[in-house]
């Protein structure tokens, strides 16, 4: 256990022996070191474990915002704030951290939202608002598209990448769709897939 534990860090010494008249005498030695630091790449949006500090973990909670324009006001083109989100009003921390470059920030849909009765709302219907957090640039939000991939990139700084903002999710409320629920958990098209890469 100990030795895993060392594993990063390896030195190696030596002794020397001296003896004789001469003044002074002298006697050397070294140590050889090496540090192994291992690539790595941290996403978060929503609820986590962690932040672009440091603490990173792996936490499976997927958060789910969630719309409800009121009777009356169904595509007045008045945005409609979302609930839920781990910071509330439709809101996630959104957190990217690496050691390798450049980072590729990706959003993928399956398609639009849709009701299970043939009924669809576009994505294009969802903003994201990306907003300063605790790193001095908010990390860049990709927008939404139906079935498509939409990507941006974020620029390492000798080669390391610390980007957090605040997502903000809106309804845009443009268009009057038949009544339903569109999308929901993991079904009629309602989860959207963030994706971090790095080279």
């Amino acid at each position: 256990m100990v030795a895993a534990a060392t594993a990063p860090l390896l030195c190696r010494a030596e002794s020397a022996f001296q003896t004789g008249a001469a003044s002074p005498l002298r006697a050397t030695a070294h140590v050889d070191f090496q540090i192994t630091i291992p690539k790595f790449l941290f996403l978060r949006v929503g609820t986590g474990t962690g932040n672009v500090a440091g603490g990173w973990g792996t936490n499976g909670a997927i958060d789910l915002i969630t719309f409800a324009p009121a009777f009356g006001s169904v595509g007045n083109g008045v945005a409609v704030a979302g609930t839920g989100g781990d910071l509330g009003g439709g809101v996630e921390t959104a957190a990217v951290a690496a050691n390798n470059g450049n980072v590729t920030l990706s959003s993928t849909t399956l398609g639009p939202l849709g009701d299970g009765a043939g009924d669809t709302i576009s994505y294009a219907q969802i903003r994201t608002v990306a907003s300063k957090l605790t790193t001095n640039q908010a990390l860049a939000v990709p927008p939404l598209a139906d079935a498509a991939t939409r990507t941006v990139n974020i620029p390492a700084a000798a080669k390391i990448v610390r980007r957090d903002a605040k997502w903000t999710y809106t309804y845009r409320n443009q268009t009057t769709p038949p009544p339903g629920i569109y999308g929901g958990v993991n079904s009629n098209n309602g989860r959207v897939t963030y994706t971090a890469s790095v080279p």
